[in-house]
């Protein structure tokens, strides 16, 4: 890439020069301030280093860029010495923080130090870092809001608490946060205003930033009709609103941090967390939790070339997880926006679930994402129509289906007594991959579904096999969904188009029950200790793409449609790990069945 180009792409407006060419003395800016260069010379200059070729600064970081026409042999070495020299000199110049890059201007090749305070090596540069980035995303990397997880969930719970004693019903608090927190992060005006235009203010916010999307008039009439025009909301007075906003502005929002892949997990958890507290009729959704879903991106291989749908996004776990991921795998602004515009497709029946899932994307800064509300039997043709080409799958179905939620093909044959789906969201699965075809699907499903106990499931079972892998089956935490559903689960994954009886490898078996979370009061599921999750997740990953058989969590094994899809029916018992206290808690957890189902003395 050539000068012009370079400062161009990292900005024009942050170039400091100080003598011509654009160039950067040290030597002149040293001695401005009392310094001599020559002082800071390293033992190993080749001669007298003192003019950087591109220099970019502000008041907290420097991004300082050598050129050479390429970065063989001597160029290479003579050139990573005498970067070196200049971040020794910025050192001297200000306390800013440093980003040295070594580039080529006859290849498209860059090498990039993000921290300097170790001497610059082959050894010691970011391996992720293969284009050029915006002065904004360098600065980025260490002046983003501080992630807190564990202040944002007791944040999440007080607020609850708060919304509660304003009279903010349970069943559209996330969606009522969501939305005032889309309209702080875009910079909405509340203080000293009435209820009233604080409400227009917020309503003015969200026709712009749904401004060019085609999906416009359903997602603002969800947002305004499920919210803004609530009773609830319309009734709050003045220093009720006022004080509601103020809490979000001062607890929530300096805990997230949306520019980093951790910030998006952060935000995705606040969704997902706060839309667990709600009434018993609505405690059988199983919203995805995040740390599940990232597992499973990783599963897939979420990329900048992954085209993602969720066919029943709900809160828009997967999406975001997805878009992260995908973003995370890009080399520029222009890839990221192609990610955002053309590659996360959302599909979501339920209307108070379409309205949080566009609210999340939105937060994230989705460029109006491809989320539609409808039934995924018939908006799914729509996408094939209009010539997006799927190739990942990320799921979680309904599990308790109703008939006019389900396939209509498929509970025309319904027994007239039958109230919910009797294949537990299998019939989403198969009816997803049929219209899908190739690439990679990765899908939570109850348990049932991989024992297989009833002829629907079976069915089900098969159907999928004939046309597809059975790749991996994950045997999740009992309480997984935790403080939501109570269901047990598993995560299937399965290679589209390709007939399992075809497969020369062994279905990959994970008992994945000890996620490294534990369940602590108002806070749900947390880590057990810092990094405990991240620990559990590497090798998980690691046992699953090495097929590895290790003792008590994971196995190989030809199936068939018939067999049970878990790692319990096939996996040895690793016994070392046997402790008194985990064998009682597995006789008292079996009593408490045996009581609950009708008594432990029948046969």
């Amino acid at each position: 890439m050539i000068r012009t180009d370079i400062i161009n792409k990292i900005g024009r407006k942050y170039l400091t020069s100080n003598i011509e060419n654009e160039e950067f003395s040290y030597g002149k800016a040293l001695q401005n301030i009392g310094k001599n260069y020559y002082d800071y010379l390293s033992d190993d200059a080749k001669r007298n280093y003192k003019n950087l070729d591109i220099r970019f600064a502000d008041d907290k970081l420097s991004v300082l860029v050598e050129t050479k026409q390429d970065l063989k042999g001597n160029n290479l070495s003579d050139g990573l010495i005498q970067l070196q020299n200049y971040v020794n000199f910025e050192k001297e110049l200000n306390k800013n923080k440093i980003i040295a890059i070594l580039a080529s201007t006859n290849r498209d090749e860059l090498y990039v130090w993000y921290y300097t305070d170790e001497p610059l090596s082959l050894e010691t540069y970011s391996k992720n870092d293969r284009k050029f980035k915006t002065f904004e995303e360098y600065y980025n990397v260490f002046f983003n809001t501080k992630n807190d997880k564990v202040k944002l969930t007791q944040s999440t719970y007080e607020l609850n608490e708060l919304l509660h004693k304003k009279g903010i019903n349970e069943k559209i608090r996330s969606q009522f946060v969501g939305t005032c927190l889309l309209a702080l992060k875009n910079g909405l005006v509340y203080e000293n205003l009435s209820s009233s235009q604080i409400i227009a203010g917020i309503e003015e916010k969200l026709t712009y930033l749904l401004d060019n999307d085609m999906n416009k008039a359903t997602k603002l009439s969800v947002l305004d009709n499920k919210v803004l025009k609530n009773q609830d909301i319309r009734q709050l007075e003045n220093e009720d609103f006022t004080e509601i906003l103020n809490f979000i502005n001062t607890n929530i929002m300096p805990s997230i941090n949306d520019k980093s892949i951790l910030g998006q997990d952060l935000l995705n958890l606040f969704f997902t967390t706060f839309n667990k507290y709600v009434g018993k009729a609505d405690k059988n959704q199983a919203f995805s939790p995040d740390h599940i879903a990232h597992f499973m991106s990783r599963v897939v291989n979420i990329n900048r070339n992954s085209v993602v749908l969720d066919p029943c996004c709900g809160s828009g776990a997967f999406l975001v997880r997805a878009m992260t991921d995908a973003i995370a795998d890009c080399d520029n602004n222009e890839e990221i926006d192609n990610v955002k515009k053309h590659q996360i497709y959302g599909i979501e029946y339920e209307e108070t679930a379409f309205g949080l899932s566009t609210t999340n994307m939105l937060i994230h800064g989705d460029g109006n994402s491809n989320i539609v509300q409808g039934s995924c039997f018939e908006e799914i043709d729509e996408l094939i129509k209009k010539g997006v080409h799927i190739n990942t799958v990320l799921m979680n179905p309904p599990y308790n289906g109703t008939k006019k939620s389900c396939d209509p093909e498929y509970t025309k044959n319904w027994k007239k007594d039958t109230k919910t789906d009797p294949s537990k969201g299998f019939n989403y699965v198969y009816y997803v991959a049929s219209k899908i075809k190739t690439g990679k699907m990765a899908v939570l499903l109850p348990m049932q579904c991989a024992i297989g106990n009833s002829s629907e499931i079976q069915y089900f079972k098969k159907k999928m096999l004939e046309e597809n892998t059975l790749d991996a089956v994950f045997t999740l935490p009992m309480e997984v969904f935790y403080p939501g559903a109570s269901v047990a689960a598993c995560c299937m994954v399965f290679t589209l188009g390709q007939r399992h009886e075809n497969s020369s490898v062994p279905t990959f078996f994970g008992y994945y029950k000890d996620d490294g979370l534990v369940k602590k009061k108002n806070l749900g599921r947390i880590e057990r200790y810092p990094g405990s999750w991240a620990e559990k997740e590497q090798e998980w990953l690691r046992l699953y793409f090495n097929r590895e058989t290790k003792k008590g969590l994971s196995v190989t094994k030809f199936v068939t449609a018939e067999d049970e899809w878990l790692a319990e029916a096939y996996m040895e018992t690793d016994y070392s790990n046997l402790i008194s206290s985990a064998f009682q808690k597995t006789i008292n957890d079996y009593l408490s069945f045996r009581v609950k189902v009708g008594g432990i003395y029948d046969n």
